[in-house]
This record gives C-alpha cells, sequence and structure tokens, in this order.
C-alpha cells in the first residue's frame, strides 16, 4: 500500500525514533511511503482556536498534496489526525469556504477539491494490513508481556469527526496488541488527556495528569505504556521525571511509540527502532521479550 506520508513535527523533532521505527517497520508491513516534504504544521489545535480559517489553510496545502498524488493520507501523529480531519470535514461539506481556503492556496499553486482521507498508521495496521497479516508477520511474540494502552485525545474524540473508534471504549491499541502476541492492560486513563497541551499554561496540573495515569497503568501490572501520539510520549516519556515528583511516587515506565511496539515483535533490532533513545530505559520491556 502507498500513502502520502505526513509524519507531523513533533516526529522529526523532539520524537525522532518515532520517525525512524516508522520508516523501518514500513516495508516490513508493505507500506510504501510518499512524504509530503512541503506539508506545514497543523497548528496542533492551538492555531485553530487562534485563527481557524489560517488553520484550515494549513491543513488543505497538507491535504492537497495528498489528492494531487492519489492517495490515502496517513499520519503517525494522534494530535496531526484529529487537526487534518477536522479541517477536511469542514472543507469537504461547505464549499464556498473550501472556495475562500483554496484563494490563499492559490499563490502556491495548489487547489483542494475535497477528495482526500485522513488516516493513522494504527489504523492502516487494522484496515489495510489486516491483523490476521500482521499476527502472520510477527517473528518474536511479545509474549508476557503486558502493554498499557494510551489513546489520548485526539484520536478519539471528537467521534463525529474521528469516527475510528469507540471514544469511550477503544479497541483499536489493544487489538494490535494482541496480534503481537502481548497482553493489554485496561486501566481509566487510558482514554484520558496526558496534560500535554496545558503544559505551558498550568504546569502542575499537565503533569499531576500524566503521573495519575502511568501510575494507574504501573498499579494495574503494565510493564509499559504504548502510544500512537508523540505528543502523549513527550508528556507521558520526556517528562515522565518532573511527574514523578508531582505525584509523590517513582514511576519508572518505559513508554513506546506504536510502530516501535510492532517493530519489536517483527524481529527489527532494537536499536534500529530508536528504542536507547528514551528518557526512561526500554531495558526492562527488551529483557522481557529477551532482546
Amino acid at each position: 500500500m502507498k500513502v502520502a506520508y505526513f509524519p507531523g513535527c513533533v516526529a522529526k523533532g523532539n520524537c525522532p525514533e518515532l520517525y525512524q521505527s516508522t520508516a523501518r517497520i514500513a516495508p516490513l508491513i508493505g507500506l510504501e511511503l510518499v512524504e509530503l516534504k512541503e506539508a506545514p504544521c497543523t497548528g496542533a489545535g492551538v492555531l485553530q482556536s487562534q485563527n481557524p480559517k489560517l488553520a484550515d489553510a494549513y491543513n488543505a496545502k497538507t491535504l492537497a498534496l495528498a489528492e494531487e498524488l492519489g492517495l490515502e493520507l496517513m499520519t503517525i501523529c494522534s494530535t496531526c489526525i484529529g487537526c487534518l480531519r477536522k479541517s477536511n470535514k469542514k472543507l469537504q461539506e461547505d464549499e464556498a469556504y473550501r472556495a475562500e481556503v483554496n484563494a490563499l492556496l492559490k499563490p502556491g499553486g495548489h487547489e483542494y477539491h475535497g477528495k482526500a482521507n485522513v488516516t493513522h498508521l494504527l489504523y492502516v495496521l487494522i484496515n489495510e494490513v489486516g491483523l490476521d497479516k500482521l499476527r502472520g508477520m510477527v517473528k518474536k511474540p511479545l509474549t508476557g508481556l503486558r502493554v498499557a494502552p494510551f489513546y489520548g485525545c485526539y484520536i478519539l474524540r471528537p467521534a463525529d469527526i474521528m469516527g475510528l473508534d469507540d471514544p469511550d471504549h477503544p479497541t483499536s491499541l489493544e487489538r494490535v496488541v494482541e496480534a503481537l502476541g502481548a497482553t493489554p492492560v485496561d486501566y481509566h486513563g487510558k482514554t484520558r488527556c496526558c496534560g500535554f497541551p496545558i503544559g505551558l499554561e498550568n504546569e502542575p496540573a499537565a503533569f499531576k495528569m500524566a503521573g495519575k495515569h502511568i501510575g494507574e497503568a504501573k498499579d494495574k501490572g503494565a510493564d509499559c505504556m504504548v502510544t500512537p501520539c508523540p505528543l502523549c510520549h513527550m508528556n507521558l516519556d520526556l517528562q515522565q521525571p518532573k511527574a514523578s515528583k508531582y505525584v509523590n511516587r517513582d514511576l519508572n515506565m518505559p513508554v513506546l511509540h506504536l510502530p516501535q511496539l510492532v517493530g519489536l515483535a517483527l524481529g527489527v533490532p532494537p536499536k534500529e527502532l530508536g528504542l536507547g533513545k528514551h528518557i526512561v530505559s526500554t531495558h526492562s520491556v527488551l529483557a522481557k521479550v529477551g532482546m
């Protein structure tokens, strides 16, 4: 399957291991990535609240780039898919508004006709690769590894825009985890906000939220967490030392990106997945799966 690939900013900035691991597993699962190197940032929801038309214009350019290639648009960031699908819905349903936004794109030589579809690597694994086929690709079953999925906000809500899973009782990550041979751990915080969006405004609240979710997953017996969102990963892994202080407990919870977990099960060496680049060591995970 060939896709128009939009990695987003964070996967090429603060979480380069996400970009690295996606590139590494893509050919193994039959995925050809055509990266949209001219695509702008989605605005991460912040721009949408300040200047909706500008945010929609940025996203319309990315959608137009995918449309020009005649390919489905795939991202590896939950925040990005949320922003792109929100803009796409507005542009597809309102022809007059799409014309206004296209007027902003015209100087750059682009026009969006409302034909693009936006997905995420998580749903490509389920709907395009297929879980049975993925299960058959596994070379190193993650038997005995207890994985706590962390969905975060944007990949589930609002439901009328996302519509890819049940926002209250999602199963997508769990099904992938099981296909890889691991055991999913259920806990209340898996669909809650990681705290990242309010980090600059209210650091104590942001880190308490992250610490609460990590602590709950740990109390339920998880060996690690997995998330489809690099912004969530930043708050759960990069800021975990601070989160530990705010919840007054030692957390020490490895947090993996989705393609890293997939890569381990497909037998990819940990170094090639960037598993040495995390703040919280992933050594306990590798020891558990014998790598």
